[in-house]
């Protein structure tokens, strides 16, 4: 047999060999990250930025969020304190704040990982406010906050609240809940009488998604 005829014959087999080896092992592509809830919270000048201003920003967010594997949900804004909470779907902290940082450069000022309550539908007849418990870190658990707000959704029609969602960091001993009110005082009275439980401060937001 000629010499190169010969090493023809090699290459083939070889190359079949691995076809075959391939097939029998296929590449596995690596597993997804997981991703958890994320609520971040920016704290900008009291009475220098809008719901518009904010919109602007989230439009960026969503234009940069695929880079980083991130799903911004929704966003609240209380004008006049300058505060604005972005929920989201993320593989970790530092991919919710990459993002920001590349959208439009206002970074958070505190990212909490949090457990998501189940949400109820929004009536639309009066002010939104977001209320923020601090409590002690790992002084309570996702099924602690389930039972106290059981006890909030028995009691609000009283006062005329409604209770829209949660979400609660369990490490770092934050639960911030989301509600429709007539009044502060409304949503402070709820808690009171359900449970006890009240909250650090009460904010009027506006809400974007």
């Amino acid at each position: 047999m000629k010499p190169i005829l010969f090493l023809s014959l090699l290459v083939l087999l070889y190359s079949c060999q691995e076809n075959k080896a391939a097939a029998q092992h296929p590449e596995q592509k690596p597993a997804a990250k997981p991703v958890a809830y994320f609520m971040d919270i920016h704290n900008l000048e009291p009475g220098k930025v809008t719901l518009a201003d904010v919109a602007a920003a989230h439009e960026k967010d969503l234009a940069t969020q695929g880079k980083y594997g991130v799903s911004f949900i929704k966003y609240w804004v209380d004008e006049q304190k300058g505060k604005v909470y972005c929920l989201s779907k993320s593989p970790d902290e530092a991919s919710v704040i990459s993002t920001h940082r590349e959208a439009h450069g206002l970074i958070p000022a505190v990212v909490y990982q949090v457990t998501d309550g189940p949400e109820a539908v929004m009536a639309g007849s009066n002010a939104m406010f977001i209320d923020v418990h601090e409590m002690k870190p790992g002084s309570f658990t996702a099924k602690d906050v389930a039972e106290a707000h059981e006890k909030d959704l028995a009691v609000e029609p009283k006062y005329k609240v409604n209770f829209v969602n949660y979400w609660a960091d369990e490490k770092a001993g934050v639960i911030m809940c989301l509600s429709e009110a007539p009044d502060s005082t409304s949503v402070i009275r709820t808690h009171k009488e359900a449970h006890g439980l009240l909250p650090a401060y009460v904010l009027q937001v506006k809400q974007g998604q």
